[in-house]
């Protein structure tokens, strides 16, 4: 992959940014108590994968009626009837989810050369809560509630691409979710990099699984810096 090329990354934020599956694990086991004992960590994310794209479906609701839609699945499948404070709490938890250890040094490195911008499945003041966390300054941040849908439909990369008044072939995508993010993002004609955070673990996550192609598969942030020749080596 020729770096050189590219003026700007599009980043997807939780799962490649962000540890959004110890934030999920953390959220559910909190909301369901003891009655999650008997599942692995593997299987609640699996389950949040099939949970988060049902309650996506349909008319545009906020990420944080999404995700309280999905504590309420978590409660069914569980036996458990969560109070809506409990919810609530759950939905909110998104600012909590921790940022991977890499990722702050990653797009520092990567600012100092290309434009920065954020394609993200959440509401504008959850991602807030998160960039305050990340202390990160992004050229643009596309969410779900200014474009009133969820990733894998294309509005996002629309959306970016008429901010960052750039063409596909000067925009790298770089994403953790196959389904969310390389499958659109590669129909619409972007380079792609899979950030492979599960790798050498079976499944697909807390994301529904897929068949899309990037065109670099790296394990990490780390990796993908190197790759780009920024690294300190």
């Amino acid at each position: 992959m020729n770096f050189d090329a590219f003026e700007a990354l599009t980043f997807d934020c939780y799962g490649t940014l962000v540890d959004w599956e110890t934030g999920i694990v953390r959220a559910a086991r909190e909301l369901l108590s003891d009655a999650s004992d008997d599942l692995g960590e593997d299987a609640l994310l699996e389950q949040f994968g099939r949970f988060e794209p049902e309650a996506e479906s349909g008319p545009f609701r906020s990420y944080r009626e999404v995700l309280r839609d999905v504590a309420r699945a978590f409660g069914r499948a569980h036996g458990v009837a969560p109070t809506e404070a409990e919810v609530d709490r759950f939905a909110a938890s998104v600012p909590r989810w921790p940022a991977f250890d890499d990722t702050v040094e990653a797009l520092r490195a990567l600012g100092a050369r290309y434009r920065l911008a954020i394609v993200s499945n959440v509401d504008d003041d959850l991602f807030a809560g998160t960039a305050a966390q990340l202390g990160v300054s992004f050229d643009e941040v596309v969410t779900a509630q200014q474009v009133r849908s969820y990733k894998p439909a294309p509005d996002h990369f629309e959306e970016v691409l008429r901010r960052l008044e750039l063409p596909t072939s000067r925009v790298l995508h770089v994403a953790q979710s196959l389904y969310h993010d390389i499958a659109p993002a590669r129909q619409l004609g972007f380079s792609c990099v899979w950030v492979n955070r599960r790798a050498g673990r079976e499944g697909a996550g807390a994301t529904p699984p897929s068949e899309a192609v990037p065109d670099l598969e790296v394990p990490d942030l780390v990796s993908l810096v190197d790759r780009a020749g920024l690294g300190s080596g």
